[in-house]
């Protein structure tokens, strides 16, 4: 995980110095905004590996010399084996999309039910808190 953060670090500097160059040589505005984007994302990037490898403060099999593949075996994590809510989130996105060529009353909509079907992705296997009187 170290070496994560350190590459992204780096990429976001290098972005960083050839947005500069590039916008002092006399460059176009949509390259010095993509170059800029691009150093801000690798920024983001490294910061969250570095906070989440300070967080955790172990050494990851990717970091030992001499770890075996079978020391970063197990559970990675809980992955629903089935759901309906993709549908309604890329149909609803699409309905954004098609919104702001046919009329913003349909992007209101859409962003409406985007916002519904962002809510039942998320919240799909949350368990309502029973009160105890």
């Amino acid at each position: 995980m170290k070496t994560g953060w350190i590459l992204f670090t780096g990429l976001a500097v290098f972005y960083a110095l050839v947005t500069v160059i590039y916008w002092l040589v006399g460059g176009e505005a949509v390259g010095i905004t993509a170059l800029g984007l691009s150093g801000g994302l690798a920024a983001l990037i490294g910061f969250y590996l570095w906070f989440t490898n300070k967080q955790l403060s172990n050494v990851l099999p990717e970091d030992n010399i001499k770890a075996e593949i079978s020391d970063s075996a197990g559970e990675l994590g809980f992955y629903s084996p089935h759901s309906w809510w993709p549908l309604p989130l890329a149909f609803t996105m699409t309905m954004a999309g098609v919104g702001l060529l046919v009329g913003w009353w349909l992007t209101l909509i859409a962003v409406g039910a985007l916002l519904i079907s962002i809510l039942g992705f998320v919240l799909e296997y949350e368990k309502p808190v029973r009160s105890s009187h």
